[in-house]
């Protein structure tokens, strides 16, 4: 049997028993090693250039800067690296500027170690996650499924773009769904395409940033999960 692929995991907060602590769990899980530990910005990025990790466990509080401005530079050194937040913060514009900074993933501190373990193997798997008690949150976007706009309005989604974006945030590749939707893989990636374009973004984590802000209030089928 395949063994499968290590996580490799650097962990980044403010206060060292934070980082003691969550490193003690995580390194006793199969399939996770952390392999380095930082307490602000600059040093993460360091460690992220120089070690190139699987993923990164974000907070958003940092003494140098804030976990966004990190995560943006982490991707921009390191951009094989996934990121995902592990915050005490729930408001709903620093959860969108997280998921808009190019993360992965968003979960509150109060999460249990179980479940903390599950979202880490889901982000590095290539799912984007959002914690269940944030998709409820206003993200920058219209009711109308339209993104607020910058320079003039912008068209809405057609309802054949509309149907990717649940499939999307489940984490699933083009070729999936063109399958799933009975498309060719081009006419999926033509639709991707047009759907980042509208909404000025350019990363299926924020296509399902943007899923779960504005669809799940009309009964969509939910994004990836923690429970």
């Amino acid at each position: 049997m395949r063994k499968s692929k290590l996580i490799r995991l650097v962990i980044v907060d403010d206060h060292e028993v934070v980082r003691i602590g969550l490193g003690a769990v995580l390194n006793l899980t199969t399939g996770i090693k952390v392999v380095g530990y930082a307490d602000g910005k600059e040093e993460a990025r360091r460690l992220c250039l120089q070690l190139e990790p699987d993923l990164v466990l974000l907070d958003i509080h940092l003494p140098d800067g804030s976990g966004i401005d990190a995560a943006r530079d982490i991707l921009a050194c390191s951009p094989r690296t996934r990121v995902l937040f592990l915050s005490s913060f729930a408001d709903d514009h620093t959860v969108t500027e997280a998921i808009l900074s190019g993360a992965q993933g968003y979960v509150l501190k109060d999460i249990s170690s179980v479940a903390l373990v599950r979202a880490i193997k889901t982000v590095a798997s290539g799912q984007a996650l959002i914690d269940p008690r944030l998709t409820k949150q206003t993200l920058p976007w219209t009711k109308d499924g339209t993104p607020a706009p910058r320079q003039g309005k912008r068209p809405l989604l057609s309802p054949q773009e509309q149907r990717l974006l649940p499939l999307v945030a489940e984490g699933l590749t083009n070729r999936e769904i063109a399958k799933n939707l009975n498309l060719s893989e081009k006419t999926v990636k033509n639709y991707l395409s047009k759907v980042c374009a509208k909404l000025n973004i350019g990363r299926r984590s924020q296509i399902a940033a943007f899923y779960a802000g504005s669809f799940r209030g009309a009964g969509a089928p939910p994004i990836s999960a923690i429970h």
